[in-house]
Parts: C-alpha cells; structure tokens; sequence
C-alpha cells in the first residue's frame, strides 16, 4: 500500500497502494473454510442491525455512487453492462464453490442480472434482500443435509470424484444433485483425515493406540461434525449489514481489485495494521467459536506491564471501567466483536474475567494505552560467510511500509530504516541487502523518503490523477545516507511501495534487484474516503469509509508496474515462480499503460558489472541442489494448483494420497541450516531483545529460519562478488 500523508495544499489526503493480502490467497487450500473464501468471515458493521433499514441503505448506495462517478480513477458507467459483471461477481463472491445456491436458486436471482445497475440508482435492493432470503434458507437446509450424512458411516466404495473449484462446475440443478455435492464434500474432508491419521500410526515412533479404519472413520466423523456446526453457528449470526459489505465491496470490486468499502471497525484495523499501533491492552486473542483464548502478551503493552494476564488464559467476562459489575459474558461471541470491548482509548481501564489453566477464575483491571507492534518493524542483522569473514554485509528486514498519520506520528518505517542503515554503517559493514519479500507495500511518503537514503535528490516515482498531468514525487533530500553496494530482494508478493523502491533502484542502475520471477504488479494509488462527509441526514450516519482507486503511478522511465510489475536483475528459483499469482490473476484490474519519462541520474554507486553478477550467480544457482529441489517443487505445485479433482473411492484415494505425499516428503526439510553464513544481532539491539523471554522467542525463530534462507545465502554471494568487483575498479 501506499499513504501520502499530505497533499499540496497541507491537508491530510491518506493516499495509499495496498496489495489488499485479505483479499488474495496463494493457494487453493482445501481445508472447509479456505474452499468457502472469505466472504463469510467479514467483520461486522454496526451501523446496521439485521433489520432493513431502507433509508440509511439508500443513503449508502448515492455516497459509494457519488464518490465512485466523481473520484475513481477509470470510472465506469452504471449500465446494463455493469450490472451483470456485478452480478456474478457477487454470486462468486457468496458461493464461489458452488455448495449453497442450486439453479432454480440462480434462475429467481438471473431476473435481476440487468437490472442492478437501475436498483442502485434508485437506492433499492431487491436483488441483494433475495440473495440473502435464498441464502438463509440454504443454510438451514444444507447443515441438515451435513448432518444428516454425517450421522452414520460413509460409503467409499463408489467410483466418484469430488470437484473443488466451483469455476469448473456448473449450478446444481436441483436439491438432490447439491446433497450429492455436500455428500462428496464429507467424504473428502473424513478421507483426508483418516489418511492422516493413519500416516501418523505408521511411523515408528508412535506410541499411541493403534486403530483400525472403522473406528477412525467414526472418530473423524465426529470431528467433522464438530467442525462444520461451529462453522454454520458463526454463519448463522451473520447480519444484514455484514452480508451488505459482502455486496458493497462487489460492486467496487468491479472498478477494479483494490477499491472497496470499509466499515468504522474495518477501517481501524486497516490503520492499525498500517501504523503497527493500537490504544488497547496488548494481548492477542483468538477464538474456536465459543471461547476466546489469550495467545500472546505483547511485550512492553499495558498486559505485559501489570502481569496478570497470561497467554493460555480463556476469558470468559468483559467490563468497561475497574469493576466488574457490569460484565458481560462473551462466551460464543465473534472474535471482534470481543475485540471492539476490551480495545479502547488510551487511559481507560477494562476489567477482564479470566480463567486460568487451571481452572481457577480471576478478576485483572488493565489500563488501557499505546501498544507498539514491534514485530511488524524494520529490523537488522549482520551477515558474513565463510572465506569472506572480514566483508561483513548489513542486512534490513522491512515486512511493510508502516506509518502512522496521527498527529503523535508514532511510527515511520523510512525513519526507521534510516536508523539501521546508521546502526549498520557503525557496524562498517561493506554492503546492505534490504529484504522486501511478501513486503504488501505502505506509506508513499516513506517510500521516497526510504529511497532517498541510497541517491541524492531527484525523482522516484510519477503519480498520475483522472485527467490529469503526472506529478513527480521528488526525493528533495541531496544527503546520500548509504553511498555504498546496495541489493534489493523482492519476491511475487512485494506490491506497490516495494515495486517503487526496486523500480527506481533498478532505473538508476543504484542496486541489484534480486529475487522471484517477478513481483506482484500492482500500480494503482488509493486513497480513504470518509462516506459521512457528503450526507448531510445526521440520522443515518456512520455509513464508513471507501477506499478508492484515484491515481495510478510509473516508474522514472515511464514504464507501469501496473500488472507488469518489476523483473529483478538476478532471478532465484521460487515455490511460487510458475504460479500465477498477481494483479494479473484478479477480477478486473486496470489495464498497464505508459507515460513520458523524467530526467533522472544518481553519482552514489553504479554496479560495476551487472552482466558478470548475474552469469556467477547463474552458475552456482544450476549446481546447487537445493535450488535444484526448489524450482522442481515449483513445478510440482504448478501442477497442484491446477489439479482440482479428488477420487472418493477409498482404495482410488488412497493410491492418491500416498503418491500425493511421496511427492511432498521429497521436499520436506529441504531447508536445513547453512553452515557458511554466519548471522548475528548488533550488540546494540541485545539489551531489547533480552529485555523479554517472547522477544528473545521470536528473535531466536526468525534467526533460525533466516540461517536456513537459501535465497538469502545466493544474495550475500552476490554482493560477495559485487564487492570484489568494485575492489578490483578501485571503488571505495
């Protein structure tokens, strides 16, 4: 994502470019939830109630229309055309695997597929009130039908085939052929745990009891059950205004992927993931549907400090204030909304009901404060390996581009970037590498700051308005704060703000990008509209927030991200670089265009010899056996992903599952530790690290997995190499 904090004329703007990760999965996962997507897990608004409320609906659908018309940067006309690309966008969107609505269901919904475009003008909701009514009733029908197949042994005798993506399947023709569908699904989900079940008996150090298939089948059966009526609970206290979100965020959804419409709790999350701060207590918490655990303290937080709340702590009663008289139970309640109670302003306090693991209940006032995420920050380490002990390389991990826009302006991650750049330059070391691999994007004013670090003063990305001539985002700061080799690591899932900083590294030929076959190609500029601001009717507010697309922007030389993205100079083998996996693989993204380039150069560093970069890392790249087993995993996922149907027949699916898992256990452990890289924390970070048993846990974990990064390991060689190239030229 990308913010500007300020516009010309000094008034806060919140322009941002955001991957929108909630929104983009990998992977099919094959579990319940992840066949079923997202659209059931949206977070609850509470402007409405599961009433219609005509008045307030219609005064919602003219502020998204209005800002849509007079703000988005490609608008589109709201015609019979639109219509229908909404229509089966959201019938996507609410039964994308085809499991809920039957034909006859799609036949009474196809009256409206024309006709949605003339509803929102109107401010009416004919369609979306049916859709909720058929999916209601589909609910009570199909957790009938689950339950009643799960009610006895299954039969895998049958030759048959469960389809997993709904794109290959036509609707249900009737109720008989979407029992069969469910029918397939139970046997898929009990299979597959069996086969688990039964691949853990077999190893030889199990110590269990060992059973047989019918217990197994009875066993899984159950859980499945268990499973799914947690599920169909949650459904079922789905509201009128969170289905409504669902529809809303289909129909920005047709002007592009990242245009959408947030509720007031939506909209906070997003700015607390976006600044890595909250006012609250400091805990984390998550639910199984009818409890809510404690799963970590976060160190330095308000929890942390008064010490009584523990992870492994269920709590079972919220109260505003230092008393617990007016508790409430949350037993059973949504993860937010147990969240919008015990989150709260600075300085107040909450008192929490808790059960301890043993069983003992306890009463903890907390006073609420500033809770700094730390972990979501940029973060340094220095590299050596062996042969190369005296060239010790910087090493800056930045996970986003967080910043905070309040007016305490708490966190900047071009600010802190800047201090570890300095930490590192103490340290002498000779090169830096930044990682901003799955990197989603951030602040657009902390992306030019952080890019200006590495050159002098000049442009770094042009942003481009609705009929409008392009600006040019200056880095106005001559100071070069690192002057020297510099690597960029990327990867299919660094967007938007790391596409700017590697694109103009790349264009000013200032470092060597390094990583997958190509990032995520996003290009587009959004910016958070306050709905409220042109409904003058005090009665129907809040309505939320919209995140719109209202600018696109280019690279120095002109050229787009925009479903491009950027190729670096030095490609790794990658899990994911033969998966399509981009803004290319969304529904209607915008279209990559060209604009004129801008006068650009830089004096800090030039690389010395990119061609010879790349030929070494060629080499040791095709004799390595690890990238070898990466690139052939590559492919094998390649093949997963497009294999889409299961055998149901037990002997068929074991045969499957067996060839399935040969296939996997020849990549397990694949990553071990690499013994000539030499990792280490900078002596000044120690006294925090050590400050905390979970700091010292994390940090401890992330130096592990970094000791196992081949992809890593390949860059510190390549700076290796730029290293001794730029001392065999004479550069300093």
């Amino acid at each position: 994502m990308l913010y500007q904090p300020f516009g010309r004329n000094g008034k806060s703007i919140n322009d941002l470019l955001t991957i929108d990760m909630k929104l983009k999965q990998s992977l099919l996962l094959f579990s319940f939830i992840g066949v079923l997507g997202l659209a059931f897990f949206l977070t609850p608004f509470k402007g409405f109630n599961n009433e219609p409320d005509p008045k307030k609906e219609a005064a919602l659908m003219r502020s998204v229309l209005q800002h849509l018309s007079g703000v988005h940067f490609q608008p589109k006309s709201i015609d019979d055309e639109f219509s229908k690309s909404l229509f089966h966008l959201y019938l996507k969107n609410i039964d994308n695997s085809k499991r809920f609505l039957n034909q006859s269901d799609i036949d009474q919904l196809m009256v409206f597929e024309t006709q949605l475009d003339d509803q929102a003008n109107a401010g009416t909701f004919e369609f979306f009130n049916l859709s909720v009514s058929l999916l209601e009733n589909s609910l009570v029908k199909t957790q009938g039908w689950y339950q009643e197949i799960l009610s006895k042994p299954l039969d895998f005798s049958s030759d048959d085939f469960l389809q997993a993506d709904g794109k290959k399947l036509d609707w249900a023709k009737d109720d008989a052929e979407l029992r069969q569908r469910w029918e397939k699904w139970m046997k898929y989900e009990i299979l597959n745990r069996i086969s688990d079940e039964q691949a853990k008996q077999e190893k030889e150090d199990f110590t269990g009891e060992k059973k047989d298939f019918a217990t197994l089948e009875t066993e899984q059966r159950e859980k499945v059950l268990d499973l799914y009526d947690k599920w169909f609970k949650r459904m079922s206290k789905m509201d009128r205004s969170r289905r409504m979100e669902i529809f809303f965020n289909s129909f920005t959804n047709v002007f592009d992927p990242h245009s959408g419409y947030f509720s007031p709790i939506e909209r906070q999350n997003f700015d607390i993931q976006m600044s890595g701060k909250l006012e609250g207590i400091g805990a984390r918490l998550q639910s199984d549907g009818e409890k809510t655990t404690v799963t970590e303290i976060v160190p330095g937080g308000p929890a942390w400090k008064q010490g009584a709340l523990q992870a492994n702590d269920v709590i079972l009663k919220v109260a505003q204030g230092d008393t617990d008289k007016e508790s409430m139970d949350i037993m059973g309640w949504d993860i937010d909304d147990v969240v919008s109670k015990i989150r709260g302003d600075k300085g107040t306090k909450v008192t929490l009901t808790v059960q301890k693991p043993d069983g003992s209940e306890k009463v903890i006032v907390i006073t609420r404060d500033v809770v700094i995420m730390e972990e979501g920050f940029a973060k340094s380490l220095i590299l050596t390996s062996s042969g190369h002990e005296k060239d010790k390389i910087g090493y800056i991990f930045l996970p986003k581009f967080y910043a905070d826009f309040t007016s305490s302006g708490v966190t900047s991650c071009a600010a802190d970037v800047q201090k570890e750049v300095n930490k590192l330059k103490s340290e002498q070391v000779k090169g830096i590498i930044l990682d901003l691999r799955g990197n989603g994007g951030g602040s657009l004013r902390d992306v030019i700051q952080m890019s200006g670090l590495f050159i002098e003063e000049g442009p770094i990305v042009q942003v481009k308005g609705r009929r409008k001539s392009p600006e040019i985002m200056n880095d106005n700061d001559p100071r070069v704060q690192w002057g020297g080799p510099l690597i960029v690591m990327v990867n299919g899932f660094s967007a938007s703000a790391s596409e700017i900083l590697a694109a103009a590294m790349q264009d000013y030929g200032r470092a060597v990008i390094v990583g997958s076959a190509g990032t995520y190609g996003k290009g587009t500029v959004q910016r958070f509209y306050d709905l409220d601001n042109i409904v003058s009717d005090e009665s129907v507010k809040p309505l939320g927030s919209m995140k719109l697309t209202m600018q696109k922007f280019y690279r120095v030389t002109g050229k787009t991200t925009q479903l491009d993205g950027v190729t670096p100079d030095i490609v790794l083998p990658d899990f994911y670089n033969y998966i399509d996996n981009g803004e290319r693989d969304t529904d209607f993204p915008l279209e990559s265009t060209t604009i004129e380039a801008v006068p650009f150069n830089q004096t800090a560093y030039h690389i010395s010899d990119l061609d010879k970069l790349k030929s070494n890392s060629a080499a040791r790249v095709s004799a390595d056996p690890i990238f070898q087993k990466v690139n052939d995993n590559a492919s094998r996922l390649r093949k997963l992903k497009d294999q889409t149907s299961y055998p149901l027949e037990l002997y068929k699916f074991k045969k499957w599952n067996t060839k399935m898992d040969e296939e996997a256990k020849r990549y397990d452990d694949i990553f071990t530790p690499i013994e000539t890289l030499q990792i280490e924390n900078l002596a000044v970070d120690m006294p925090q690290i050590q400050s905390d048993t979970s700091r010292q846990a994390r940090n401890e974990s992330w130096l592990k997995d970094r000791q196992k990064d081949i992809q890593l390991f390949e860059t510190v060689q390549i700076m290796n190499d730029m290293l001794r190239m730029d001392a065999m030229v004479g550069k300093h």
